[in-house]
Parts: C-alpha cells; sequence; structure tokens
C-alpha cells in the first residue's frame, strides 16, 4: 500500500486498451478506490436502450440520463455498476452496448453531468479512474497521468475474449473499435488525447501483471519524489 499522500491516478486511453482490467488490479495493490467511469456512460446508454430510444437523439437521451440514477457500489471489493437500483454490471458489458456507448459519450451535456460526479469521487484523493478524458478533462491536477495505447490487432483480441459468449466475430469487433476510435478522437466535448504531461504506455505486447508493475514503479516513484 502507498502510506503516503493519497494520489489521484487518471488511465486514459482507446477503447480495449486494457485501461479498465489494468487500473482495477493497480488500484487493489495500491490499496485504493478504483473508478470505472465508462461504467457510467454504459449505464447511461442501458438506461436509454431500455426506453427504446435511440442514442443519436440528443435531447431524449439527455432527458432519460436526467431520470436515472446511476451508481457505482464497491461489493466484495469488485465496483458495481448499478442503474436505478438494479445491478446493470453485467448488463452493460455487451456488444449492443459496445456499438451505442459511443453516441451517449459524445453527447456535451451527459458528459457534463458525468464529470461533476466524477470529479466529487475523487476529491479526497486515493483513486485510480479510467476513461477517455480523465488527464485532460475530469482530473487535469492528477498526480500521475498515464495514457494506455495497443495494437487494433491486440485490442481487438481482448474484446473478442470479453465477448466471447455473444455472436460477434474479429474482423466485426476490429471496425467497431476504428468507428469507436474515431467518435471519440473527433468528438467535440471530452474528445480522447493524451494529456500533455500523461505517460504513455503501450501494451500491446505486455501482460496485465507487466503493465501494472510499470505503472506501480512510477506510483512508488513519485511517493519518494523521484521522476
Amino acid at each position: 500500500m502507498i502510506a503516503q499522500k493519497k494520489l489521484t491516478i487518471a488511465l486514459d486511453g482507446p477503447a480495449a486498451s486494457g485501461k479498465s482490467t489494468t487500473a482495477r488490479l493497480l488500484a487493489k495493490k495500491i490499496g485504493y478506490i478504483y473508478i470505472d467511469t465508462g461504467a457510467m456512460y454504459r449505464a447511461v446508454t442501458l438506461a436509454v436502450l431500455k426506453k427504446g430510444a435511440d442514442p443519436s437523439n440528443k435531447k431524449e437521451s439527455v432527458k432519460i440520463a436526467q431520470e436515472s440514477r446511476i451508481e457505482l457500489k464497491i461489493i466484495d471489493g469488485l465496483q458495481q455498476t448499478f442503474l436505478n437500483g438494479s445491478n446493470v454490471s453485467t448488463e452493460i458489458r455487451t456488444p449492443k452496448i459496445d456499438q451505442a456507448v459511443s453516441l451517449i459519450a459524445s453527447n456535451g451535456i451527459i458528459r457534463e453531468m458525468m464529470v461533476i460526479q466524477q470529479q466529487a469521487m475523487a476529491k479526497k484523493g486515493g483513486i485510480v479512474m479510467d476513461g477517455r478524458d480523465i488527464g485532460t478533462i475530469v482530473l487535469p491536477n492528477a498526480d500521475l497521468k498515464v495514457f494506455m495505447i495497443a495494437s487494433i490487432e491486440a485490442r481487438a483480441q481482448r474484446r473478442l475474449k470479453d465477448r466471447q459468449n455473444h455472436n460477434i466475430s474479429l474482423e466485426e469487433i476490429k471496425k467497431d473499435i476504428e468507428r469507436r476510435d474515431h467518435i471519440d478522437s473527433t468528438r467535440s466535448d471530452g474528445p480522447l488525447r493524451k494529456a500533455s504531461d500523461a505517460k504513455e504506455l503501450d501494451n500491446s505486447g505486455l501482460s496485465i501483471e507487466e503493465q501494472v508493475d510499470i505503472i506501480l514503479n512510477w506510483v512508488k516513484n513519485l511517493s519518494t519524489g523521484e521522476n
């Protein structure tokens, strides 16, 4: 556990870059709280789809988001996502949500709503937060910022493994990742981009443990005042 000042650690990166798995394990190793901001946008996406609304309809999506209660709870050491009192942690990890979430995440009003909640969660420090705009918008003064990248092939293979119970091919996943990359990096509100002071980590050929060890070393250097 890191005993000194409670740090705020931001992990950003594109879809399937491994940031959530890495952030979760890193937080566990240093005794911090893990916050998966992507789960919040996925929960809003689920709420919109459950209402039979079109995620590209910004006004209707905002209305549904405002009427929805999204909570992140730690249960048995793992973050669980709740939508209007129901645990939807599994339901938000499906190809249907994968395909629609970028439309919700590019909605400026919804992003403002989520960012306010995320900043409140991080106020006391001692957190590891991952997303697309954590180091640039949500926590611009984070103590450590990491921008994670990986090849399309590596990312698609990871997503295929996560979605192995769904009828979807590797090529379909690659196309969806490329589509999401374009939407995420070109949207006007909170676009995916590397913060100028972020450390870049290409994890294409790294195991989760190797990724965590690299970041853990950066955290330890911060705690001891080293660069």
